[in-house]
């Protein structure tokens, strides 16, 4: 696969076999060797177990997000979809529409739902955790709700009309393919639209007011959007503008005007423009609204006379509702605790409230409102969890290597006395400028019950303070990333938080060359580390181009097969690339047998050689009171790339 010259047909044989073999044999002792570690474990793990079912028990049906189509509401709990009144949701007077283990799915989870304008359909997708594929679900509604089709390998659908659905099927991580299905007497399958640059990935969206589909082709940094007009479904759709290196939009629609939100112009943060749908090229958007300096647009939701964005900046969240009738901006500051949004969906662009909730890593899902009319916000009441301790949220700045400030936020029990002497977590992801996940988890709230500090680092490379925010951590400017994680850890230990024999640091995937790279550049500054599915080999990776991904991360990380100062560079952070003989702290890392992400050889090499550095550094200096850190691999038969079920990231 690499174009290597290979001299004999039965050599080629042997030396995959041997590599194989050898594989197969470090995947075997891997393995036993955590099944003798774990089961020193086993006290503790029952006594956590038993603390997280419980607090799951409470947290759990605060969640999933409700859809409300005029009276009735669907919502999704337990792998069933459930139909209910708008006012007696509560009431238990619930028909079930649909259920995984009654169809055979019982391993799988909903991903998600899209119910047809008429409510006769509903489109679901069905995920199970071995695999990235998920599979469409088309029922037919009514008195006894039945399955009228099923489309493997689905990535994105939306309803066009009452009888036609849009789909991307994806292959390999990629999607590329748009098709057409039709419910009506004659059904049919067509192919509408391919994507032939394997760094775009397509995926559908159905403007609120149901006047468009958006077929929309992103790569990481540029974008084209094609529309099919719903009253029209089967017209050919219809270029917005041609896409256009290092622009990126999204499109909504109002009054025969597309609303285009886009990174056009400068500075290169996101704004919302607006253009006819006749002429929409670049040359006719006009400026509606620029955000502020250092602000992330999470989410946008348009309605008939309103239009609401959810902002965040310095890691809190506000909401800026514009008005179309009476030209204002309304700025509407969130509660502080709060650190993600969930949009619900409303299918009625009409209405006159928009709903969604709230959530922290230590505080389950809350349902809020906004009402336009009123211009406020309404907690939705919902059983109070019991169990919330007084959890104190704090936002610092570190200084940056370069005076960059960069953003923390932290978490600790209020009656925590003497906070030097306790434990810490330190988060950190800063890639693809993508947020560091901070939804709810049950073990956050454990934790902090348990007189933890969890920390949140925002570095560069992710996206918490806008594009600008992620195009100065990545590439050539990587390194960044990890000067910021090195100054958010000493500030936090400098005001007092922990200190290093007491503190672990935690990361999943591209998270892992950050946290890698520190505990090469600074191994002192932490205790242990904890890795999800770590991308720890990036230079091997990045010169492999036959991996699904290679390519379209290029835009990511750099190409080091084109370019020697990039090659030079990515060597110069790459964890795997940089293990010296030292004392390292103690590492724990969970993988996956079938990742198609982050290969898992590469990780089974970290493991290998991070360990003879440290046993070499043990036998050179055997001082009394020396301690050989526990280099701990659990490599995971179930789930795929960070994505597993309640059971399994409960076991984990």
């Amino acid at each position: 696969q690499e174009g290597t010259k290979i001299p004999s047909k039965r050599k080629q044989n042997t030396s995959i076999t041997s590599s194989e073999l050898s594989y197969k044999n470090l995947l075997k002792s891997e393995q036993e060797n955590w099944n003798d570690i774990s089961a020193r474990y086993k006290a503790m793990t029952k006594r956590i177990t038993e603390k997280l079912e419980e607090l799951h028990k409470y947290t759990f049906n605060s969640g999933s997000p409700r859809i409300r189509f005029g009276e009735n509401v669907y919502f999704e709990e337990n792998g069933c979809i459930f139909l209910s009144k708008a006012d007696d949701a509560d009431e238990g007077n619930v028909d079930v529409l649909f259920s995984t283990e009654d169809l055979g799915f019982s391993d799988a989870f909903i991903q998600r739902i899209r119910i047809s304008p008429d409510q006769r359909y509903m489109a679901i997708s069905l995920k199970s955790e071995n695999s990235e594929e998920a599979t469409c679900i088309i029922m037919k509604l009514g008195h006894f709700p039945v399955v009228e089709k099923v489309i493997p390998n689905v990535f994105s659908f939306e309803w066009a009309t009452n009888d036609v659905l849009y789909y991307t099927s994806q292959k390999n991580l990629k999607c590329q393919n748009v098709f057409m299905t039709t419910f009506t007497n004659q059904k049919h399958t067509k192919l509408v639209y391919t994507e032939q640059d394997a760094r775009f990935f397509v995926d559908i969206y159905c403007t609120k007011d149901r006047r468009f589909l958006t077929i929309n082709s992103n790569s990481k940094t540029t974008s084209e959007v094609w529309l099919v007009d719903c009253r029209h479904p089967f017209k050919l759709p219809a270029l917005v503008q041609a896409r256009t290196k290092g622009i990126i939009y999204h499109i909504e629609h109002r009054n025969d005007e597309l609303y285009i939100l886009t990174t056009y112009g400068e500075p290169a943060e996101y704004k919302l423009m607006k253009a006819p749908v006749a002429s929409s090229g670049m040359e006719n958007w006009q400026l509606v609204y620029a955000l502020e300096e250092k602000t992330k647009l999470v989410d946008l939701e348009m309605f008939s006379d309103h239009c609401i964005m959810f902002l965040k900046n310095a890691g809190h969240l506000y909401l800026s509702v514009i008005s179309f009738v009476s030209h204002s901006v309304q700025s509407i500051k969130l509660p502080t605790w709060a650190c993600e949004f969930e949009l619900e969906s409303h299918p009625e662009h009409t209405t006159g409230t928009c709903y969604f909730q709230l959530t922290s890593p230590v505080h389950p899902p809350k349902h809020f409102a906004y009402s336009f009319k009123e211009n406020n916000l309404i907690e939705q009441a919902v059983q109070e969890v019991p169990i919330i301790t007084n959890c104190h949220t704090t936002r610092l700045l570190a200084k940056s290597k370069d005076e960059t400030l960069v953003p923390i936020t932290v978490f600790h029990n209020m009656n925590s006395k003497e906070l030097h002497r306790k434990p810490l977590l330190v988060h950190v992801y800063g890639a693809y400028g993508i947020d560091l996940n901070m939804s709810f988890k049950e073990e956050k709230l454990m934790l902090i019950e348990e007189g933890w500090i969890l920390a949140y680092c925002h570095v560069r490379g992710g996206g918490e303070l806008g594009l600008s925010w992620h195009k100065d951590g990545c590439q050539h400017n990587k390194l960044k990333g990890l000067h910021d994680l090195k100054a958010c850890i000493m500030l936090l230990h400098e005001l007092g938080f922990s200190q290093p024999k007491y503190t672990a640091l935690a990361a999943a995937s591209a998270g892992g060359v950050l946290a890698g790279a520190l505990c090469n550049t600074d191994p002192e500054l932490i205790r242990a580390m904890v890795l999800q599915a770590p991308f720890v080999d990036v230079l091997n990776t990045m010169m492999k181009t036959h991996l699904p991904l290679t390519i379209e991360e290029q835009e990511e990380w750099g190409n080091p097969l084109a370019d020697e100062k990039c090659m030079k560079y990515i060597k110069s952070y790459c964890p795997y690339q940089n293990i010296k003989t030292q004392c390292y702290p103690s590492v724990f890392i969970t993988a996956y047998e079938n990742d198609q992400r982050v290969p898992l050889t590469g990780i089974l090499q970290y493991v290998q050689k991070l360990r003879k550095a440290a046993l070499d550094h043990a036998s050179r200096t055997s001082k009394k009171g020396n301690r050989i850190p526990n280099i701990i691999l659990d490599i995971q038969a179930n789930g795929s790339h960070c994505d597993s079920s309640w059971e399994d990231s409960l076991n984990e």
